[in-house]
This record gives structure tokens, sequence and C-alpha cells, in this order.
């Protein structure tokens, strides 16, 4: 499929990374202004509010559900609601409309450079997976050496665990250093200080679109996920060596989870699916694959130091994961586990074979062992203050590409110790 092309001129760059092949899905203000739903085309934010309020464009003939500052109430309609709407965006803004058409939207959109974003969608929980084969082997080979990279259950079922949905924030929220408990090798006690190895995770996170009360096959969970956002878990690894034993991690994790504003939605992907690797040993009937489910999604990270140019750290790609996260979602509700609209799953660090693919400082620096150098000249273990980290992805079509914005933070210094 190539570019689908639309009347406004900048929706039909090779560079733009919200073509009409995309329509991703947001929320904006403007100035002291509302916040309201929207979604990203060229160089614009079209007022998905406004044109419900104006009885231009509705999801639901019968009620609003773009009248409140986030999605939920729009993923709760169903794929076929996703559809209709997305259909019918696509004919207002597709080459050919009429000038009335023309004049509804430029009235009901705002420049890009004029519009704050906000979180996209309202959180109801967050669980984070660990579904990277690359990933779980470097750090397993880390701590346990190559023959006990993986951990005996890895191959058979994704790993995860249950996040903290309230510290999810929005690309260009600032990240305190957290305060914990560390304790090091040769410690004799723990003691309460700033973490000292904070990391950043290259994650793709996925979006649960409707409510479910019992098991989803694969082939539903992946039906029932809206679209995907790109996440950034931020990590203080030294809390989370001393705390994660016996029941993973807690603390170190906790500090803030930072998405990128923009939800770009499976039908955008479609295009983009590809198989998951060969599977080494055969997954059970709730987990086997039902089509290819992951997605070419190039990604990459910059690091920046406070005043100076970024440096690409690390480039790889979504596709190299080994389970998708219709598999994660299945997997989730296997046990009867409800899921709600707005459930977020993120994918674990993803890293591919090579030092330059690798999705996080602790496997780039191979756990502080080996430093990155930076264009300034300076070198990198783990982030320093006034760092700032921006994730980046896209998938590359023939003549336009498929982009979410960027999901960035910048690491500010720990609080004054908080506690005698």
């Amino acid at each position: 499929m190539g570019l689908k092309r639309s009347w406004l001129d900048s929706a039909n760059s090779p560079t733009t990374p919200f073509p009409l092949n995309n329509l991703p899905y947001g929320v904006f203000s403007v100035g002291d202004g509302d916040l309201r739903c929207g979604v990203a085309i060229g160089d614009r934010v079209v007022d998905a509010t406004g044109l419900e309020a104006a009885g231009a464009l509705r999801a639901d003939p019968l009620a609003d559900v773009l009248d409140a500052p986030y999605w939920n109430d729009f993923m709760e309609l169903g794929q076929a609601a996703w559809a209709r709407y997305r259909s019918a965006l696509s004919a207002l803004l597709a080459e050919g409309a009429d000038d009335a058409t023309q004049d509804l939207i430029i009235t009901h959109s705002v420049k890009l450079s004029e519009a704050t974003l906000h979180m996209p969608f309202r959180v109801s929980e967050f669980t984070d997976f660990y579904a990277s084969r690359d990933h779980a082997t470097n750090v397993g080979t880390m701590f346990r050496g190559p023959e006990n990279a993986l951990p005996p259950n890895w191959l058979h079922m994704p790993i995860g665990y249950n996040g903290r949905a309230s510290s999810v924030v929005v690309s260009g929220t600032d990240i305190r250093r957290p305060w914990g408990q560390l304790k090091g090798p040769d410690e004799d006690r723990s003691r309460f200080a700033p973490s000292e190895r904070f990391d950043f995770e290259l994650e793709l996170g996925a979006i649960v679109g409707t409510s479910s009360n019992g098991p989803l096959s694969v082939a539903e969970a992946y039906d029932n996920i809206f679209g995907y956002v790109l996440l950034n878990d931020w990590s203080a690894r030294d809390i989370q060596a001393w705390e994660y034993q016996p029941l993973g991690p807690f603390q170190a994790k906790a500090t803030a989870t930072t998405i990128s504003p923009w939800i770009v939605t499976g039908a955008a992907l479609e295009p983009f699916r590809r198989d998951a690797p060969a599977r080494e040993v055969a997954l059970l009937g709730h987990l086997k694959d039902a089509g290819p489910m992951l997605y070419d999604i190039a990604l990459e990270v910059t690091l920046a130091p406070q005043g100076k140019a970024a440096t690409t750290i690390t480039r790889t790609n979504a596709k190299t994961l080994y389970y998708s996260a219709a598999q994660q979602l299945a997997h989730h509700t296997s046990s009867g586990c409800p899921m709600r609209a707005g459930d977020l799953l993120g994918s674990g660090t993803i890293s591919g074979p090579n030092r330059e693919n690798r999705g996080a400082l602790l496997e780039l620096s191979w756990g502080g062992t080996d430093p990155i150098a930076l264009e300034t000249g300076e070198k990198r273990n783990f982030l320093e203050d006034c760092d700032t980290v921006t994730l980046s992805g896209a998938a590359q079509g023939d003549g336009y590409q498929i982009g979410f914005g960027d999901c960035t933070g910048t690491v500010q210094p720990a609080l004054n110790k908080p506690f005698g």
C-alpha cells in the first residue's frame, strides 16, 4: 500500500509522521483552553471533540463520547465503531474533498506547533512484560551466566509484573531521580539514597480497547488492542537489584513510565505485520500464534546532556520481539483476569542481537562495566542528572511513514532527603 493522498499538502510529505495512512489519536489544548480529543494529520491537529459537538463527525449517534479529555469512551464502542469512524474521518481528509469539507476541517483544527499535548487516554492499569529474547538473554547472562541466561519458564509464556498506572506520564514530563533502598554486593547493610544506576527502557505499549471478563484467544486479543504508543519504563537498577528477589520489581519501576502522545491504531499498522520468530519450544494452545502479530517498526533512542547535542545510542526494531502484544493480553486473561478499556501493556525492553541494538543502558554498558561514548566526548554507564532521553519510532511504507511522536523525558536531580 502506498501513500493515501490528502488535500492537506503537509500530510503528503514522505517525512511527516502523520500522513492520511496514520490518523493517530491524542489529546490537546491551545493556550489556556480546554483539553480536547484530536487527530494528527500532517502539520495539524483535527479537533475531534469540536467535530462531534457540531454534529459533523460522530462516533456514536446516540451519545457524545469525545467530550471528555481522553479516548476511553470511544474505545469502549468496539472495533466496528473504530473502523467506521476512521473511514468517515479519512473521507473528510482525502484528496478530492469539496471546499465545504475543507473549510469544516480548517475551522475545527489547529497547527500542531500551537498545540500542547496531554495524556491521550486514562490508564486503567499497567502491566509490563519481558518479551524480547535478546534483552532477556543479555540481562540473564550478566547475572546468571550464558548457560542460565533465560529463566526456565521464559520460552513457554510471556513473563510480566503489575506496575503502577498512577505514575504513567506523557512525553515531555520531567522525571525525578528516585530515592530508594540500596545495597551493593560489597556492602554490609542497606542504605537509603538516590539511585545511582538510573536507566531508560525502550518499549512499545499496547492499549486494551474494550473491557473483558474472561479468557481471550490470541486472535480475539489482537482485535481488542486499540492502538500502540512508545513507552519508556524508567528503571532504578540498583534499587531493583536489592529488592527484586523473590517477588520481582517494585519500587525500582514505580517512579515513572513515559508514553508518546499519539495512539497509533492497529488499522494504521496493519500493512506492517510480521511473523514471530521460530519457536524453540511449542507454545500451549492459549498462546499459539494466530498469524503475523508483530510489527516492523524501526525504533531508536537519543541521549542529550543538558544544553548539548543528542547522540543516537541505539537502533532496533519491534519485529524482533518474541511475544506479541496479543499473546501478552491473551495470557493475561487466561486466569479469568478482567481487563478494562485503557489497560496498558508494556512489551518490556526491545533489544536486538548486537550492541547497537540494545534497548537500555544496563545492556549498552553491560552492567556499567563498558560505558558508551557520546558525541559530546562524555561517557555514560547510567543516566546523569539533566540528561534528556528521547524514544522515536516509525513504520516505513512506500512513500510514507507511520510515526508516534517523540517519547521524551529529562532526568531531574533527586529531592533533598525526604526522610531522616
